[in-house]
């Protein structure tokens, strides 16, 4: 993968690095390509859900409203139901070894998103009200839980199960932690010892976003039959992407266009998350000032404008590079199948855009 532009602009494409030669498209054709391979399966097994359990699920992937009626809402990409099924297809097997770890992932993707609303809580999700104003707090608990039972008993029953649990079930360890260091976060001062530190923040986002990812690429690599090595690779690869993805989102969420990420500008200062860019200008000399307009609330332009004098966005944008270098070293170091790798860097780049 190639090295994120040394100065960017405000939209996704300029915040990441620059495409392979493979292009974008081509990892449109991936995601669609999995879906399509995955997506009878995860049907299924939604469908052996209690039937109002089962609307839920099915309202939260976009398909089906309130009701039951079909929608056409869009569901998400499918981004780590395909790192399954490539995972599996890097170790040398089938994309459909790496179905079943797909259909775990995504469930407990979903699992997590259902739960996440509730606590931080978002009332929209993909332009559409999410799953507990939809039907109301209990019953949105209740699904999420419902999915995760599904996703265990999914993997549990595949050649091979034991090991496939314990590596989701290390994967969801960590993003539970995350998710409450994320939630502690918003508690601690902006100043003083207590403050965030940038390596605080990383580990968050290995935990909270990377965990997953990398799971998903080793789930498929273990349903796969892969050695411990390349299971290991793909785990790593995943999570260093987590933190490129993570830090990219918290670029855009300070100087995004909205017009492209769909977000307001400055969203994050206003809401007073402790995101990177933020964390590095707080430990610059710059840090009193900052903080004092963090905490105000007052004036996120002049806010934004300072992390930027500070550093803290071309900061992020190392920190960012450092994370997608090693998702290459991790590749590199692992007997993996040609093919399905050069799809595998396609996709990877492809999340870090943000045109997901």
């Amino acid at each position: 993968m190639t090295a994120l532009p040394l100065e960017i602009r405000t939209t996704p494409r300029d915040l990441a690095p620059e495409a392979p030669t493979t292009g974008p498209a081509d990892a449109h054709q991936v995601l669609d390509r999995c879906r399509s391979l995955v997506r009878p399966a995860l049907a299924e097994a939604v469908g052996r859900l209690h039937p109002w359990i089962g609307e839920m699920a099915a309202y939260s992937f976009g398909w089906c409203e309130v009701g039951g009626a079909p929608a056409a809402a869009s569901g998400g990409k499918g981004v780590r139901q395909a790192l399954a099924v490539l995972g599996a297809e890097a170790a040398g097997a089938p994309g459909r070894a790496g179905v079943a770890a797909a259909v775990a992932v995504e469930l407990v993707h979903t699992f997590s998103l259902l739960h996440d609303d509730i606590m931080d809580g978002d009332a929209d999700r993909r332009r559409r009200p999410t799953v507990w104003k939809a039907y109301g707090t209990g019953p949105a608990v209740l699904a999420g839980d419902a999915l995760f039972a599904l996703a265990v008993e999914t993997l549990a029953a595949q050649p091979g199960g034991g090991g496939a649990v314990r590596t989701l079930s290390g994967a969801l360890g960590d993003l539970v932690r995350g998710q409450a260091d994320d939630l502690l976060f918003a508690e601690r001062p902006w100043t003083g010892p207590r403050r965030v530190r940038p390596d605080e923040y990383r580990t968050m986002a290995e935990q909270k976003t990377g965990a997953l990812l990398g799971c998903a690429a080793a789930l498929g690599a273990v349903l796969g039959g892969a050695a411990p090595e390349t299971v290991t690779a793909l785990d790593r690869a995943g999570r260093d992407l987590g933190v490129a993805f993570q830090i990219v989102d918290d670029v855009l969420g300070i100087w995004g266009d909205p017009r492209v990420t769909g977000k307001p500008v400055h969203g994050d200062l206003r809401e007073r998350k402790r995101t990177f860019p933020v964390l590095v200008a707080l430990d610059s000399p710059s840090g009193g000032a900052l903080a004092a307009l963090l905490e105000s609330g007052e004036d996120p332009a002049a806010a934004a404008a300072l992390i930027e004098e500070a550093g803290g966005r071309s900061a992020a944008l190392a920190e960012a590079r450092r994370h997608i270098a090693a998702v290459e070293t991790a590749l590199a170091g692992a007997p993996l199948a040609a093919g399905a790798v050069s799809e595998l860097r396609s996709l990877l780049d492809f999340l870090v855009r943000r045109d997901v």
